[in-house]
């Protein structure tokens, strides 16, 4: 498998799409029934590649991407809980490089420079189940599992069974939320197993699954009996600061009563991190409890305040992950899969192997470079070697939807294999596949007449990140388009009218009845009104994800204007003749420029989807069964809220990227260029042209310390 540097964009957006199929069925198996499909470290290798992705290519972020996601919606037998404070997972660093880029990232944020001591706590990572502990004047009042970050799941009565829990601590603040871990020990785990197959009854698979089945009792009983204990390494909601730094609020926790991990410690810089990563590596074996990883965590609470959260983890924190598994297998077949783009996709269908705890049939090829044994520079990949039917291949599980062939053993090559001939014509269709200059992707050119290319845009259009509609899944909207139900986006919003108007009802078919069809049809009704950002991204356009359709949303607010503009842009000069500086300087192509994280790339394909009359009025067609939604403006006392605003210059107080993030906290939209939308420009020292343009256009132009004034931060 081609490295996430030699990704063309192509590769990237179908890669993400599968990604987050299987890490969000994942996600379900794990946190909601507590039935994980998936070893601790192909789920970790699945996120780590998705992320990896995402890195590269901003603007493909899918809208229901993994990394926006945590953990899992609760189960409905318990009572919900709202978290104060969401209960957020961690970003993964794979190696000593990622270690040291988390650094470095703070370091850039912070406007620190490498010789600036930075301190970090370093602590095991529990393989269990977060638990938030609310207490008041001392009293636990609720104890709550983490869900979906935001809400999750009362197991109050529980949690009081376990011992490590206190049910009143003494000298505490009024309010005080404890955050933790609920796991069990290996001797606990096996003494229960053995108590379980003796009554004939469901033994657990590992202590992880044991500890969340045994909290997630109705009958509190029940998980009385079971030997659970819990680890605190965090805090929520406090009505007084704990302390100065992460070491010291720990500490405190300690002195409440609750169980801290004993392997925590304080390192200075990356290379005391590391250094206790691989003691702790090294003592994993002799450990009681699973664990797998460490966490760093910056020490100083005051930085970690200025470091501040992305969408679902914090900026100063980061889990360092112990490795995956390989392992060989005989590759029998290479297949090509075509895509909602047209992209030819090889798959290895293989002789199944146990990789990790996970059996395997499939892995990624990626494409006929990847295969040939090189990228698509010519540099080698597999030290050269490429990939053949009867090959016994090395497969790790680190990075895919499915997993990549890590090497190939030469020596048990059949006689007579031959090498992989990649197909010139599309295996569905027949239409021609072209591979076009500088793109590592072979695609089919049969477009909308491919079917595999509209069921893929259909399945694409019912996906969790776009319109998620219930009962509309995958194998549903496959059988339709055969039947000829659905041929294009806006017929799924006709199927209730002609389902009516035909013969062949659709409650009368295999696997449907009166009550499973108008609960689809009552599915698609509700997805009639869909917010701005979903709708963009559900079309499908490519290089179009979830940042970017977010970043377009707000800059247009509707549908209309911006198709507007991307019809505008297409009446430039033909694109493949004019230069890329004609068109950037065009007002068309400089409105969508402007947009932060708007990218000439995405632009081109915007445009050129708008310039297809079909594509066109297809969209339109769909549009006139919807009400779209403008993005919600946040509604708060910020004076920004909803505004349009520029940085320009240096900033002293704080560095770009933590005025980005603060003003979007606020609910401003940052932007990279002065245009007549912007509401203000905030220009440091050595700020140019932009203040120029702001000035001609009459727009407000204020300093940092303005800035800060107004935001209340000063």
């Amino acid at each position: 498998m081609k490295d996430v540097a030699s990704l063309s964009r192509e590769e990237a957006k179908v890669e993400l799409a599968r990604l987050a199929k299987v890490l969000h069925s994942a996600d379900k198996a794990y946190f909601q029934e507590d039935a994980p499909e998936r070893t601790d470290a192909d789920y970790d290798s699945l996120k780590r590649r998705n992320a990896e992705i995402e890195q590269r290519f901003p603007d493909l972020k899918r809208y229901d991407s993994p990394s926006e996601q945590v953990g899992s919606a609760p189960s409905e037998g318990f009572q919900k809980v709202r978290h104060s404070i969401p209960m957020l997972s961690l970003e993964n660093a794979f190696d000593e490089s990622d270690v040291t880029e988390f650094d470095r990232s703070i370091r850039k944020f912070l406007g620190m420079s490498d010789d600036d001591p930075l301190a970090y706590t370093a602590e095991p990572k529990i393989d269990g189940l977060s638990l938030s502990l609310r207490y008041e004047d001392g009293q636990l009042v609720h104890a709550a599992t983490r869900g979906d970050g935001t809400i999750g799941e009362d197991v109050t009565a529980n949690a009081l069974t376990i011992k490590d829990i206190p049910a009143r601590i003494k000298s505490a603040p009024a309010l005080l939320e404890v955050r933790g871990e609920v796991y069990m020990s290996h001797e606990d785990f096996s003494a229960l197993n053995a108590r379980q197959a003796e009554q004939d009854d469901k033994t657990f698979a590992n202590p992880r699954n044991a500890a969340a089945g045994s909290l997630r009792q109705l009958d509190s009983r029940i998980t009385a009996k079971r030997p659970l204990r819990f680890f605190a390494y965090a805090w929520g909601t406090v009505s007084e600061a704990l302390a100065d730094t992460q070491e010291g609020a720990i500490n405190r926790l300690k002195g409440f009563g609750f169980a801290t991990n004993p392997l925590m410690t304080l390192c200075n810089g990356t290379s005391d991190v590391v250094a206790h990563y691989r003691r702790i590596e090294e003592m994993r074996a002799t450990l009681n409890y699973d664990i797998d990883g460490v966490v760093y965590k910056v020490n100083d609470l005051g930085l970690q305040t200025r470091l501040g959260f992305r969408t679902t983890t914090p900026r100063w924190a980061v889990a360092h992950k112990f490795p995956a598994e390989l392992a060989w297998t005989q590759l029998d077949v290479i297949d090509i899969q075509v895509g909602r783009t047209g992209a030819l996709s090889p798959v290895a269908r293989l002789r199944p192997v146990t990789v990790g705890g996970v059996v395997v049939s499939n892995a990624t090829l990626h494409n006929e470079d990847y295969i040939a044994g090189h990228d698509a520079s010519g540099g080698k990949i597999r030290d050269g070697k490429d990939i053949r039917a009867g090959d016994w291949v090395q497969i790790y599980r680190a990075g895919d939807v499915i997993p990549k062939v890590a090497d190939v053993d030469l020596s048990k090559r059949p006689k007579g294999a031959k090498p992989y001939e990649f197909p010139e014509e599309c295996p569905v269709c027949g239409s021609p596949a072209i591979r076009e200059e500088g793109d590592a992707v072979r695609r089919c050119t049969g477009g909308l007449v491919c079917r595999a290319q509209a069921v893929e845009k259909l399945k694409h259009f019912v996906s969790r990140g776009a319109f998620d509609i219930e009962g509309l899944g995958a194998k549903q909207v496959e059988d339709f388009h055969c039947r000829g139900w659905i041929a294009e986006l806006a017929d799924i919003f006709l199927l209730e009218e002609r389902d009516r108007a035909s013969e062949k009802r659709l409650k009368d078919q295999e696997g449907w009845g009166d009550k499973s069809a108008d609960k689809l049809f009552l599915a698609i009704n509700e997805r009639k009104r869909i917010d701005f950002h979903r709708f963009l991204f559900s079309l499908g356009i490519r290089h179009l994800g979830e940042a970017a359709a977010k970043d377009l949303a707000r800059h247009f607010n509707d549908w209309s204007p911006l198709a507007a503009a991307a019809i505008d842009a297409a009446k430039e000069p033909a694109m493949d003749d004019a230069s890329q500086a004609a068109l950037d300087g065009s007002p068309a192509w400089k409105e969508f420029l402007s947009i932060d994280g708007v990218g000439r790339t995405l632009v081109r394909s915007l445009v050129l989807t708008m310039d297809q009359e079909a594509e066109r009025d297809s969209i339109e067609r769909l549009a006139k069964h919807l009400e779209i939604v403008p993005p919600d403006v946040q509604s708060s006392d910020s004076p920004v809220a909803g505004k349009a605003i520029v940085f320009t210059g240096t900033l002293s107080r704080m560095t770009r990227n933590e005025a980005k993030a603060r003003a979007e906290a606020l609910g401003a939209r940052v932007s990279g260029s002065v245009s007549a939308k912007t509401d203000l420009v905030v220009a440091g020292p050595g700020a140019g042209s932009k203040v120029k343009k702001a000035t001609e256009l009459g727009v407000e132009t204020i300093d940092e310390d303005d800035w800060l004034a107004l935001i209340g931060d000063a």
